[in-house]
């Protein structure tokens, strides 16, 4: 145990924050100082647009984009929804948001319906940031976005011609992200480390999904502990594929990246064929994979030249341990890099650079940062060495953790309940200090790297007429990183009767592609408690039988 609270503290005296102040722990400060250092080095790439800026240009754009949305009828302290794919306009709309002291809302692009509607509901902003594809989707939910005042439209020039017509003859106010990009600098506020940053919404678990209140030194603990784990500098290139809607590629890697005075290359999307090669191209040091896609990566055809790369550091979350040793062989990878962490609280839990991690263990406590208990859920009391336990955790500085759920002080209250964040999640902690992930004791399910709420799934099928009643459950993916896939327990309306099939096309109207179940099953009735709470124990004991619907792993296509 000396051994390891020894490594500890050779890590963290090795990599303290880069930035020594807590009050210049924001992304403004951050950006100005870095354009300030190296104006001309290059901090964006958008490889399959062909677009490059430094970090002057990058200060530049972001400031004329945060001057645009003040101009537009934002005031400081206003949220600022963007729901667009990736591109460079996403940055920009990030980090310009921040300079006019607005507080982002990242929108998952394959929301529609009840899952979009209530995540605007939520936050009311005052300006958006879309793509016109989406127009459509919000119109079908117009109500819930009355808090809006006006939209900027990113596209190519002939989708944000037809787009703008679309929202202007609908009543909305509207102009193009070009015309934002071209907006005359104002005064911009001061921002503090302790003001609103970001609300990203994680998934709910016995309720509506919630949005977690960032502060600014919340984003920026989160990505210097990356700027640690990863030992990133001023010479490294950190390269990532996934949504920037999700934290693993805006607050784990773009963020990281402008701290450390880093090359940051964005990629369009995952591919697990073209990784290695987008890994190669891009001159990648580090990167990041976030659930299955470790997995889906090491399934490609192996190549004679998969080790001919720079990448020597992968972030990945979870690591599947049992193939970790042949993949660094393979890709001639020098370390992965592990934590165990949530959207609310940072990262508690981190295995250091290079250090062997007993099979399964997600990491050590980061001491210097946080203090965290394994305890019982029904009493908070701490549980023995060994013993599963759930986990809470409480930060040791102010405004480095969330700062509770917007506009759901009831659920606030819930999760802070003893002045600890509790988070669900069942872990263990063996006499070397090593905790490891063993369950989460919610019942929220991860699919294909998205978190996703069974409520919201019941929620959206049970408008159906033809069904009474909906419980959806995780059962285990056949995949190596521990993902879920959806099975929902339907009772049909008396009387009534309904395909597997209807409900697959019911589902495709009413959820993002992500949360359709593969698995239905059809129950007479659910199993429900004496207070008529549905025993979901007893479901997922049921699990995938032979009278179950399935679906399929492939992900069917929209039209």
């Amino acid at each position: 145990r000396r051994t390891i609270g020894c490594l500890m503290t050779k890590f963290y005296n090795e990599y303290s924050p880069t930035f020594d102040s807590r009050f210049d722990w924001n992304s403004p400060a951050v950006l100005r100082k870095r354009a300030e250092k190296h104006p001309d080095k290059i901090y964006l790439e958008v490889p399959w647009t062909n677009e490059s800026y430094s970090y002057a240009e990058t200060l530049n754009l972001a400031e004329r984009v945060g001057s645009g949305m003040l101009s537009a009828g934002a005031t400081s302290g206003d949220r600022m929804l963007i729901m667009i794919p990736n591109c460079s306009a996403y940055i920009f709309a990030w980090l310009g948001s921040s300079i006019a002291g607005l507080a982002e809302v990242p929108i998952n692009t394959a929301y529609r319906g009840a899952f979009l509607a209530h995540q605007v509901k939520t936050t009311t902003p005052t300006l958006a940031v879309i793509s016109p594809e989406f127009i459509e989707r919000i119109i079908d939910v117009s109500d819930a976005f009355d808090s809006v005042k006006h939209y900027f439209l990113v596209g190519t020039d002939e989708e944000v011609e037809i787009g703008l017509s679309t929202l202007i003859k609908h009543g909305y106010s509207a102009s193009s992200w070009q015309d934002l990009l071209a907006s005359e600098k104002l005064n911009l506020p001061s921002v503090a480390h302790a003001d609103l940053g970001s609300i990203f919404f994680t998934s709910g678990t016995t309720g509506l999904s919630k949005g977690v209140m960032m502060p600014h030194a919340h984003m920026y603990l989160f990505a210097d502990e990356t700027v640690s784990l990863t030992r990133l500098t001023e010479d490294d290139t950190y390269m990532s594929c996934g949504p920037l809607f999700h934290g693993n590629s805006q607050f784990l890697a773009a963020y990281p990246a402008l701290i450390a005075g880093s090359r940051y290359v964005l990629q369009e999307r995952f591919s697990a064929s073209e990784w290695i090669n987008q890994i190669r191209d891009s001159k990648a040091t580090v990167t990041n994979f976030i659930g299955v896609m470790m997995d889906f990566v090491w399934q490609q055809e192996p190549k004679i030249n998969d080790s001919d790369n720079d990448l020597r550091c992968v972030f990945a979350a979870p690591t599947a341990s049992s193939i970790l040793d042949d993949y660094k062989e393979r890709f001639g990878i020098e370390a992965f890099v592990e934590v165990f962490g949530l959207t609310e609280t940072c990262m508690p839990i981190l295995t250091p650079y290079g250090v062997d991690r007993p099979a399964g263990a997600a990491g050590l406590l980061n001491k210097d940062w946080f203090d965290i208990r394994l305890v019982d859920p029904e009493t908070d009391e701490e549980v023995d060495i060994g013993e599963v336990g759930e986990l809470i955790v409480r930060a040791n500085f102010p405004f480095t953790s969330c700062q509770g759920y917007f506009a759901m002080p009831d659920k606030t209250v819930e999760a802070f309940r003893n002045l600890w964040f509790h988070t669900g999640d069942g872990l263990r902690r063996d006499e070397d200090g090593w905790y490891y992930f063993v369950d989460r004791l919610k019942d929220a399910l991860r699919r294909r790297g998205e978190n996703i709420s069974s409520y919201e799934v019941e929620q959206a099928l049970v408008t159906h007429p033809f069904l009474e009643e909906v419980a959806a459950i995780g059962v285990p993916a056949d995949q190596e990183a521990g993902e879920d896939e959806v099975m929902v327990f339907i009772v049909p309306t008396k009387g009534k009767e309904i395909s597997a099939e209807e409900i697959w096309e019911y589902s495709e109207k009413q959820l993002p592609d992500f949360a359709i179940p593969r698995y239905i099953h059809i129950l007479e009735q659910l199993p429900k408690t004496p207070s008529e709470k549905v025993r979901k124990i007893e479901l997922r004991e049921m699990g995938v039988g032979p009278e179950t619907y399935d679906r399929g792993p492939q992900k069917r296509k929209r039209e």
